[in-house]
């Protein structure tokens, strides 16, 4: 409940901030004497939409970076570094992109890949990883992640938020608009009253929640096609369903909310879920051909 709790937060301060960029841009005018200019307002929802997800994916690198504590790997310290970059270079080239940002972290085994274009993303692993599994299962986890970023993923969930959020903040202010004029018919007024804004703040926050267990749903699809493009990767799916199965028996770490979708985890809460559970992939990878 608290990742939710501070996923729905997140995205109303989102939501505020380009709500407040907006409002000096003066692009928000869609309630006019008239009534609800609907051009308008699907313009202030797609900047606001589009807005925050393409903001998120920018940034994401940076982020990533401090707030998971990621230390990139510029000069190898030691054969293992040297091993791990050597790895995801391999992988890379095969896969057809450009070399990661290749980085370390501390913390229970995980890994994540992220980035706002293909030919410069950042692969990270954790120690807990490195010491917890053999070198052909962190291979594995490492042409995951190094899919993930071949497959455009981080870009894709991108565009899918941006839709979701678009339809949110539309809906929410077409249907406030709708109970408004309801409550106060017959009135003249020159903008909108309460009941607008506070069938809006409640409508922000539900269709949040579905949307993003939609966004949630095409997340973990896009974990199969990882675990199949790390099968591909290495030549054989054995070692990524290896893999699998030791993370099922570890208790995996956490990452930060925005890194989740690209991160090795089992996830919580079948709905919220942004990772499909580990028996469904093992089941996938021991299905595919």
């Amino acid at each position: 409940m608290k990742r939710i709790i501070l996923f729905v937060l997140t995205n109303l301060a989102v939501v505020l901030v380009l709500g407040v960029v907006a409002s000096l841009l003066g692009v928000n005018r869609y309630l006019t004497a008239n009534g609800l200019n609907l051009t308008a307002l699907l313009g202030f929802a797609l900047i606001m939409g589009f807005g925050g997800a393409f903001i998120s994916l920018l940034i994401s690198k940076p982020v990533a970076k401090w707030s998971a504590g990621v230390r990139i790997i510029e000069q190898p310290q030691n054969a293992d570094e040297a091993w791990i970059v050597e790895t995801v270079r391999r992988f890379a080239d095969k896969a057809g992109i450009g070399m990661p940002e290749v980085g370390i972290f501390d913390g229970e085994p995980n890994a994540f890949a992220t980035g706002a274009f293909k030919n410069s993303a950042l692969v990270a692993v954790s120690t807990g990883l490195l010491q917890g599994m053999t070198r052909e299962e962190v291979e594995a986890v490492i042409g995951h992640e190094v899919a993930h970023v071949a497959n455009g993923d981080m870009v894709t969930m991108a565009l899918i938020q941006g839709v979701m959020n678009t339809f949110v903040v539309f809906l929410s202010r077409v249907i406030g608009y709708a109970v408004d004029s309801f409550l106060h018919k017959g009135e003249n007024r020159s903008g909108p009253g309460i009941g607008y804004m506070i069938t809006t703040i409640v409508l922000d926050i539900l269709l949040g929640f579905l949307a993003a267990i939609i966004v949630a749903w095409f997340s973990r699809q896009r974990e199969f096609r990882a675990d199949a493009g790390s099968a591909n990767l290495l030549g054989r799916k054995q070692p990524m369903i290896n893999a699998l199965a030791r993370l099922g028996g570890m208790v995996p770490g956490e990452l930060p909310k925005g890194l989740q979708a690209m991160g090795i985890t089992s996830g919580v809460g079948k709905l919220f879920s942004t990772h499909p559970p580990i028996e469904e992939r093992i089941a996938a990878l021991q299905a595919a051909q």
